[in-house]
C-alpha cells in the first residue's frame, strides 16, 4: 500500500507586471505566486517555480528544509514567473527530472526570446531574471510518485496557450497553475472571446473532478485552497462580460470591475484588462 500523500504551498509576493496604472489602490498592486510540494514516504515532486534568483533560492532552501528526495518538478504553464527556475532546480537537485508538456514548452520557448526576456521580464526585474533552461517533454500525460498517480489536465489556451493543471487522485487535490485565480485579478491580456471561453470550460472540467483542495497558481498567502476559487473564477469572467457591455471606456470598466471584485490582489491585471477590452487611453488616468 502506497505511503499517504501530503502536500505544502510557498507563496511568495512580488510586484506586478502592469506598472501603467490610475492612480490610487496601491495596497493591491503586488501579486503573490505558488509553488507547491507534494510527497510521501521518501520522495517529492514540485509544481512550478517563481521569477527570480531570490524567489528561487528561497524556494530551493525551502524544498530542503522538508528532507524529502525531490524526483521531479511539473511546470503548469510556460509563463516566465512559473518557470524561470528551471536552470537553478536542475543545479540543486541534479538528479529531479524537470517535466512539462509540449504546449507549456512552446509558450516557455517564446519567453527566452529576446522581446520577452530582455525587453519585458529584464525590464520589469532588472539583474533578477535567472539564465533561462528548459524542460522535458512530458509524453504520457501522467507520472508516479511513490506509486500515486499524477495526472495532467490539458486547458488549452486560458491565460496563455498550452496551460495545463495536475491533478493528484489520492490527494483529491488540483495544483490548478493559471487556470485558477484565488483572490487575485486573473491576467487576461493574452485572450479573446473564444479563449475566455474555453477558459470556462476548463474551469468547468477541474470542478466536475470534486477535488477536495484547488492550488491556485496565484493566491493571497494567508487563504486557504478551497475548491471554491473554481466558481469564484468563473463569476469574475461573467462579471467581466457585463460590465464590458455597459461601460465606455477602460476608466470606467477598470473602476467597475474594482468595486464588483474588491479586495483582489493584483490590479494591474484588471488595468491589462480594461485596456484590451476598451483600448487604451491617450495618456495614463489619474484620480
Amino acid at each position: 500500500m502506497p505511503e499517504e500523500l501530503r502536500y505544502e504551498v510557498m507563496t511568495q509576493r512580488r510586484e506586478g507586471l502592469t506598472r501603467d496604472l490610475p492612480a490610487g489602490n496601491d495596497e493591491w498592486r503586488w501579486v503573490a505566486n505558488t509553488s507547491t510540494l507534494i510527497w510521501g514516504e521518501n520522495d517529492a515532486v514540485l509544481v512550478d517555480t517563481f521569477a527570480t534568483i531570490e524567489q528561487n533560492a528561497h524556494l530551493i532552501e525551502w524544498i530542503r528544509s522538508h528532507g524529502k528526495n525531490l524526483t521531479a518538478v511539473y511546470l503548469t504553464h510556460g509563463h516566465g514567473d512559473h518557470a524561470f527556475g528551471v536552470g537553478q532546480l536542475r543545479a540543486a537537485f541534479p538528479a529531479a527530472r524537470i517535466l512539462a508538456t509540449a504546449g507549456t514548452l512552446a509558450a516557455l520557448t517564446i519567453q527566452t526570446t529576446p522581446a520577452w526576456l530582455d525587453d519585458f521580464w529584464g525590464k520589469l526585474f532588472p539583474g533578477q531574471i535567472p539564465d533561462v533552461e528548459l524542460p522535458d517533454v512530458l509524453e504520457t500525460g501522467r507520472f508516479e510518485l511513490e506509486g500515486h498517480e499524477l495526472r495532467v489536465i490539458e486547458a488549452g489556451e486560458t491565460d496563455t496557450a498550452g496551460t495545463t493543471s495536475l491533478w493528484v487522485p489520492d490527494l483529491g487535490l488540483v495544483v490548478a497553475g493559471d487556470v485558477v485565480y484565488n483572490a487575485t485579478h486573473p491576467y487576461l491580456a493574452e485572450t479573446t472571446p473564444d479563449i475566455r471561453l474555453n477558459w470556462v470550460a476548463a474551469l468547468g472540467r477541474l470542478k466536475a473532478l470534486q477535488p477536495r483542495a484547488v492550488v491556485s497558481g496565484h493566491k493571497q498567502p494567508q487563504n486557504g485552497d478551497s475548491p471554491d476559487d473554481i466558481e469564484a473564477t468563473v463569476r469574475y469572467f461573467h462579471d467581466v462580460v457585463q460590465i464590458a457591455a455597459r461601460t465606455s471606456d477602460a476608466l470606467d470598466f477598470y473602476r467597475q470591475l474594482l468595486a464588483k471584485q474588491p479586495s483582489r490582489a493584483n490590479v494591474g491585471s484588471a488595468w491589462s484588462t480594461a485596456k484590451l477590452l476598451k483600448g487604451a487611453p491617450a495618456t495614463a488616468p489619474v484620480d
